[in-house]
């Protein structure tokens, strides 16, 4: 069994519409209507997305 990472993903579905909405464990934000998209975004962390707050 491996230890967890105290990382959190968390994807929702936007009721009404084809998007899901993530939130990375640094707090980033991505939308998208793809689930493929939306984990490659989420797992290719820190490629694509900077935290909450970041000014680059």
């Amino acid at each position: 069994m491996t230890s967890p990472t105290g990382e959190i993903y968390r994807i929702d579905w936007l009721p009404g519409t084809d998007l899901l909405h993530g939130t990375c464990h640094c707090g980033a934000e991505h939308t998208a209507q793809d689930p493929i998209e939306m984990w490659e975004w989420m797992l290719g962390h820190p490629d694509g997305h900077q935290p909450r707050g970041s000014d680059s």
